[in-house]
């Protein structure tokens, strides 16, 4: 006869922590009321089904072009901005590719030239070489120019910054490329 009354002590408990579980959740609905704004503080932009990835708009316009920027770039600092890429990349000269490809010679050098190097079918599909306008526009924001790139990397937002990366680049090579207009 005991063990049939410890088996309903035991249902009696779990039945009673039950009802104070949801006596509590009711309990506190009833105290505590959610303040829900009948206007949005903030729209987040969501495209359809053919809504393109990346806008125009998404793609800073540099200030002046990019040739303009490099004559007056400044290597130095673009050596310092340079830190931000070898969290992901090498830049010596036969240097091994880590999460990104090695950028020894990547100015005016084919898009996807380092042998070894997996890069995604939204880069190698947008063609060509390395121009000192696509390095620009690519490092700017790397999804907005390649849709599907693999690279997590945001952009660089300061076109002076991105002059000054770009011409330190430029000097990572046996032969550095010309500069635009020379």
């Amino acid at each position: 006869m005991a063990s049939s009354l410890e088996g309903n002590k035991i249902a009696a408990a779990i039945l009673t922590a039950g009802i104070i579980a949801v006596g509590s959740s009711v309990l506190t609905d009833l105290l505590y009321k959610p303040y829900v704004p009948k206007e949005r503080s903030f729209v987040v932009a969501v495209g359809g089904a053919g809504a393109p990835a990346a806008t125009a708009a998404a793609v800073p316009a540099p200030a002046e072009p990019i040739a303009v920027r490099l004559a007056a770039a400044d290597v130095e600092a673009g050596k310092a901005a340079a830190k931000k890429c070898v969290s992901c990349h090498t830049l010596e000269k036969g240097g091994k590719n880590g999460v990104g490809p090695n950028l020894w010679g990547v100015v005016a050098a084919p898009k996807g030239h380092v042998q070894g190097f997996a890069y995604s079918q939204a880069l190698l599909g947008t063609g060509g070489t390395w121009t000192y306008e696509s390095l620009d526009a690519f490092i700017a924001n790397p999804k907005a120019y390649a849709p599907g790139t693999k690279m997590s990397f945001a952009g660089i937002a300061k076109p002076e910054e991105r002059a000054n990366l770009i011409a330190y680049l430029r000097t990572l090579a046996d032969e550095p490329a010309p500069l635009p207009g020379s």
